[in-house]
């Protein structure tokens, strides 16, 4: 994964010119584009988009400085008008492009180098387990793309599941884990403007049918890492993701596959905003 992300840095450096876009980024790292968003973002503590953003400003910082005109610094760098690249470049140095010319000062952001730093471990508990294929059924509707904090969309979205969907739920459900799910897929690829938004769902694991008011995502058969965790939610669920994408996938002996992954939540009922979660990872052995 190491590799694959430092050659991802390498090609975004060859392309800050260009238009790129999130399929090209991500068959790079030979992994769907959601769950490369994910690594990069908790290995690096920053969006992609957001990195992008950083290191075009940085090299027009150098180009400003070289002498070249703003208006054609501007449109090199993808910005369709003077305004927008200056707002953006006052927002990001603290600068006026006109200051960096007549000044002479400066604001660099260099690029990204991704290595393994070994440091004293604390255990990850986590199983494998194999799954035949199965269909996901429930409610999903379009969400803003979140990795920290309560998402507010997804709250919106439990209370407009009805009675009638919950009961079906709970006759189809026939797979373990037989818990409501949340399942994430479908991200959107055009992010430099907006981080985008994907389908998030509310559902149950089945092998059987289910009436239309359901809705229905087949899964291949395969396996999933397993990663249990208990404390205050969200924040001990989102830390466990965080370890999963900048820890466990690069030191384990599996890669992730382009399945969707998901989830499920059990509030502890005597203990405020405290919780048992499961992370299910889709992965095949390298």
């Amino acid at each position: 994964m190491l590799e694959e992300l430092n050659r991802v840095i390498d090609y975004i450096e060859e392309h800050l010119t260009d238009e790129i876009s999130l399929e090209s980024v991500a068959d790079y790292a030979r992994v769907s584009d959601f769950h490369f968003r994910k690594v990069f973002f908790y290995l690096s503590g920053m969006t992609l988009s957001e990195y992008i953003k950083n290191r075009r400003l940085s090299e027009a910082n150098k180009d400003l400085l070289a002498g070249e005109r703003v208006i054609d610094v501007a449109f090199k760098y993808g910005y369709e008008s003077t305004d927008g690249f200056t707002r953006a470049f006052k927002k990001w140095s603290g600068l006026l492009p006109s200051d960096v010319i007549k000044k002479k000062t400066s604001k660099i952001f260099p690029k990204f180098s991704f290595k393994i730093v070994i440091t004293g471990g604390i255990s990850m508990e986590f199983r494998i387990e194999s799954k035949p294929a199965f269909n996901f059924f429930g409610v999903s509707k379009r969400i803003p793309m979140q990795f920290e904090g309560v998402n507010n969309e997804i709250v919106k979205l439990i209370q407009i599941i009805t009675e009638e969907q919950r009961n079906e739920m709970r006759e189809i459900q026939n797979i373990a884990p037989f818990e409501i799910l949340n399942i994430s897929y479908d991200a959107d690829a055009k992010f430099m403007k907006e981080e985008g938004d994907l389908t998030h769902m509310i559902g149950v694991m089945s092998t059987e049918e289910a009436s239309k008011q359901l809705e229905k995502l087949s899964v291949e058969a395969g396996l999933w890492a397993v990663f249990p965790n208990e404390g205050i939610f969200p924040s001990t669920l989102q830390q466990t993701w965080a370890r999963i994408y900048s820890e466990w996938l690069l030191s384990s002996n599996y890669e992730l596959i382009d399945n969707p992954s998901f989830s499920f939540t059990k509030m502890d009922e005597l203990k405020k905003d405290y919780a048992y979660s499961e992370i299910w990872i889709p992965i095949k052995r390298k």
